[in-house]
């Protein structure tokens, strides 16, 4: 499903002239299983949010290899990675990133939109979405009129609403009470089992990294424990 092989990353800082590397991950090799949760952590400033942003293609690797479902992504250009990126992965942020003038069923519609999906199917979707979320109660409400823990589900909603293969979380529970939590780490599970949803989760924390299969370990921009399962 991913495969990351020999991948290293630097940042070249400075002004021309002065510019200077700055490495942040060295030679990382591993692979996920469809269906599997795998958690990656690691401290603040460790690498693992430059690995997840150069898996989604926010940024390019300065070395190594990532295939994703089959097709080699590493040198995709910005809009081949973006057509990817809408039909095969899902994304859930620490700080939920929904649209604030936009209602819930906006933000989970906007996916659809973008993909081109007529206004009868995009309804039904929406609807089937808000209810497997359990916010069939709330379509009309902004993001300010939500908890955190409903803001999130808003979140997981917009990310499966296309119903993609992989979904990346970035911290997904940073911003939640350890009640709710518990809440969305359960629910994000029930999901893995029912729709078989591959998930790959960067955290910083033990308890989240708990619900992975597996868990990827990153110190200073080396992969300390996990590794290859193919």
């Amino acid at each position: 499903m991913i495969t990351v092989e020999h991948l290293s990353h630097h940042f070249v800082m400075g002004k021309k002239g002065e510019k200077t590397k700055l490495p942040v991950l060295h030679d990382l090799s591993f692979s996920v299983n469809k269906g599997e949760i795998v958690s990656i952590i690691g401290r603040s400033g460790s690498g693992k949010s430059t690995l997840l942003n150069l898996i989604s293609g926010f940024i390019h690797p300065t070395s190594g290899e990532i295939t994703i479902n089959g097709t080699d992504v590493t040198r995709f250009s910005e809009t081949e990675f973006a057509d990817f990126r809408l039909n095969q992965i899902g994304f859930i942020f620490q700080n939920f990133q929904l649209i604030p003038s936009m209602t819930a069923y906006q933000n989970i519609e906007l996916p659809l939109i973008l993909k081109g999906v007529t206004e009868n199917e995009r309804k039904k979707i929406t609807e089937q979405t808000l209810e497997r979320v359990g916010l069939s109660h709330y379509p009309n409400h902004y993001p300010g009129e939500l908890s955190g823990g409903q803001q999130q589900r808003v979140s997981i909603a917009r990310a499966l609403v296309l119903n993609p293969p992989i979904i990346l979380a970035d911290e997904p529970t940073g911003s939640l009470d350890s009640e709710t939590e518990a809440s969305l780490l359960e629910f994000i599970q029930q999901l893995n089992q029912d729709l078989n949803i591959t998930f790959l989760i960067i955290t910083h924390d033990q308890e989240v990294a708990r619900i992975g299969s597996r868990t990827l370990e990153i110190q200073d921009g080396h992969l300390i424990k996990g590794g290859n399962s193919r």
